[in-house]
């Protein structure tokens, strides 16, 4: 039995009971018809509490609790701390603003409240990070690992994708330490870890519950907040349109390594961190002319070419490096090419080291 469903009972009891009151007091100006009257109004009050009951009691309360939980949980603290200090501020004004002549003197006040009550939790929502930050600075609290407090995490709040957890190098970036504010984890991502995690597929149920061993990882890590929430969105079912229209809600960054994920996102005008973008990024730049020795592993597409990797993953086509397939080499960097899927190096073995041969 729904709480909706007590509640329509006991509305259209009581307003059943009320509306025979009333046809009571109505059958008074016609005795002759006090029956009809009375059952016609209580009729009339229990239809109307049975229909409209829910809208004045369960599902204004289901409303505010969903926009509660769409709230970020700093959102809520700066705005509960500006609410206090403004009616802080009110209260002092009270006292001076009742002295006015009537009927400004009983207005007054509660006009006062209500103005300063707002400002205060416009302006401590608008600054809140400034305001943690202050927080936090005047706490002087450091961790063991000689980082900051967790309320200098709460001052930026990361949404993070499932394909980020799977990937599994969010762990390492954040032990670095250059990832910092707190990872929030939707609950219908961590149902779809979990989902892939059950999955009859035996390399996504291996996937899945390699982003369950990462996740348990984050959480005990000294240097970043991961906080698992309940928000949800409304009207939208797939997990990727549930994040952008949260990222927007809450002007937070989404961490991802999808695609199509960013692009969408991007289009909306969502901030995306990207992993493999990042990854990218911080590869060691290669100039021509230069000289690096690389273990030769493969053949290449054309004739005669050798294939090595660097440290990173960049591929290194090396011409004339077929012979040397399974030892390290000098290559002197002739060209560098970026493409759609990374970076790509041509080189080709040292004239001294050809000779020798």
């Amino acid at each position: 039995m729904s709480t909706e469903f007590i509640f329509r009972i006991a509305g259209m009891f009581l307003f059943g009971v009320g509306g025979g009151y009333l046809g009571w007091y109505v059958g008074m100006l016609q005795p002759a018809e006090m029956g009809r009257s009375i059952t016609l109004f209580a009729l009339l009050g229990a239809l109307f509490g049975l229909i409209m009951t829910p809208y004045f009691t369960t599902r204004p309360v289901r409303a505010l609790r969903n926009l509660v939980m769409r709230v970020a949980a700093e959102t809520l603290l700066a705005g509960l701390l500006g609410l206090v200090i403004g009616l802080l501020i009110a209260a002092l004004l009270a006292f001076p603003l009742s002295l006015l002549p009537s009927p400004l003197g009983r207005i007054f006040p509660f006009l006062a409240a209500v103005l300063f009550g707002y400002l205060g939790v416009i302006l401590f929502v608008m600054r809140q990070g400034d305001i943690l930050s202050l927080l936090s600075a005047m706490s002087g609290r450091e961790s063991e690992a000689g980082v900051s407090s967790s309320w200098n995490n709460l001052n930026r709040t990361i949404l993070v994708d499932t394909s980020t957890i799977i990937d599994g190098r969010i762990a390492d970036i954040v032990r670095t330490g250059f990832l910092p504010g707190t990872l929030l984890i939707p609950r219908f991502v961590l149902n779809e870890l979990q989902y892939i995690a059950d999955s009859p597929d035996i390399l996504r149920r291996q996937r899945g519950r390699r982003g369950m061993e990462v996740l348990a990882e984050l959480q005990k890590m000294p240097n970043v907040l991961v906080r698992i929430s309940d928000m949800d969105v409304e009207g939208a079912r797939e997990v990727d349109s549930k994040l952008v229209i949260l990222a927007r809600q809450l002007k937070a960054p989404i961490l991802t390594n999808d695609y199509n994920l960013n692009r969408i996102a991007e289009l909306q005008g969502v901030t995306v961190l990207n992993i493999n973008e990042l990854a990218n990024a911080v590869r060691a730049v290669v100039l021509p002319g230069e000289t690096l020795t690389v273990n030769i592993i493969q053949e290449g597409k054309e004739p005669g070419q050798g294939v090595g990797y660097m440290d990173d993953g960049t591929m290194i086509v090396v011409e004339n490096g077929r012979d040397y397939i399974g030892e390290y080499v000098q290559v002197t960097v002739t060209k560098v090419l970026q493409t759609a899927a990374g970076r790509m190096i041509f080189a080709r073995v040292e004239e001294e080291k050809k000779a020798r041969r």
